[in-house]
């Protein structure tokens, strides 16, 4: 599969514009600490994995679900379908301020799931394809689809191994083998999952079908293929809140296969996303600024790529040189150097400036601005 993504890559080299379907549903997410609502979002892979997408200027098209209730209808960007017989999936997060950074998340609501009949049919194609639910809403027929129109499917693996409690929703997690969908391993390109979700999942066999990409916090991630393990580095961030890390991280790391990055490259990527998500609480604000020049930096790299692919009569590489690599590390990280402590334009009061015990002093003003 990453020598599918190779061709592909060769084709939006020649000017194809890639087409990326994103598929799980948006979420009301509630971040609770010693029994205190500090605050209330928007969440869901899908909102998370938007937001990059749309920072850095790539178009997609998503299926996501909502109830009739759902408060950000007016804010998304990308229109959710709406459901009249349920509500929209919602999380509480359970946080204590012994400085334990654990959390415990309960799935209060849960929306419809996405079904076949929700997505394009069989005569649609699309290059790339993110199965990315967090609530159970992806069934394993919908991930099948999901495969068959799409050349390359990237599944969080959240979608396929959380189960919940009957009583009061807890998540838990299951083995991938015993979750209903390992029979589809082999036809998937790129299966993501966080340290803790590692655990259930034999990645030695996992690898021989498909890049096993592991988040690692703090440690960055890890990146397997059939016949390589790389170690991807972090970036320095002060972590406010994790909900949607990773999120931002499998948005990064596509987004960089997209514009023709090496693998390598895309998961650092994703990581510096994934920094830049943990500071702030609900969907992270991008300094416009930032964006732009890595959106700069993007479009020279994909000139590069494009000139070195011709050249060279071959495909993108897994994992190109070492000193390529670090200079694309060098990049993000001189501009993460000079990230401004706030926004300019209009104040935070969640940003990475404030714990979640200070950022409840405002809580008012952010539910308020929330919903609107």
């Amino acid at each position: 599969m990453v020598q599918e993504v190779g061709k592909i890559e060769s084709e939006l080299g020649n000017g194809k514009v890639a087409q990326v379907l994103v598929v799980g549903n948006y979420c009301h997410d509630v971040l609770i600490q010693d029994d205190k609502i500090i605050g209330e979002s928007l969440g869901g892979a899908s909102s998370f994995i938007s937001n990059v997408f749309d920072n850095l200027s790539i178009d997609s098209d998503y299926i996501s679900k909502v109830g009739f209730e759902f408060a950000y209808y007016n804010s998304v960007t990308h229109k959710p379908i709406s459901s009249s017989s349920s509500m929209t999936t919602l999380f509480h997060a359970y946080f204590s301020s012994d400085g334990n950074q654990e959390r415990t998340l309960r799935r209060v609501h849960a929306c419809d799931p996405i079904s076949v009949s929700d997505l394009p049919n069989s005569s649609s194609r699309f290059d790339f394809g993110l199965a990315v639910g967090v609530g159970g809403e992806i069934l394993p027929e919908t991930l099948q689809h999901m495969i068959d129109i799409c050349d390359v499917v990237f599944v969080d693996i959240q979608a396929l191994v959380r189960v919940f409690d009957s009583i009061d929703g807890t998540v838990k997690l299951v083995s991938l083998k015993e979750s209903g969908f390992f029979h589809l391993l082999p036809r998937i390109g790129f299966l993501k999952a966080s340290a803790e979700e590692a655990l259930f999942v034999d990645i030695e066999e996992a690898r021989k079908h498909c890049c096993v990409v592991v988040t690692d916090g703090k440690d960055g991630c890890r990146v397997y293929t059939k016949d390589d393990r790389l170690q991807i580095s972090p970036f320095p961030a002060i972590q406010i809140d994790p909900t949607g890390a990773g999120d931002s991280f499998l948005g990064g790391l596509v987004a960089g296969l997209i514009q023709g990055l090496p693998v390598s490259d895309a998961a650092l990527l994703g990581n510096f996303f994934g920094s830049l998500t943990v500071g702030q609480i609900g969907i992270p604000k991008f300094d416009s600024r930032l964006m732009q020049i890595v959106k700069d930096e993007l479009q020279q790299r994909r000139i590069i790529c494009i000139d070195h692919c011709e050249r060279r009569d071959m495909e993108p590489e897994v994992n190109r040189s070492i000193e390529e690599n670090l200079g694309f590390q060098e990049f993000l990280n001189s501009i993460t150097e000079h990230l401004p402590t706030h926004n300019s334009e209009e104040e935070n009061p969640l940003d990475s400036r404030h714990s979640p015990a200070k950022a409840s002093e405002k809580n008012n003003q952010y539910q308020i601005n929330s919903h609107h």
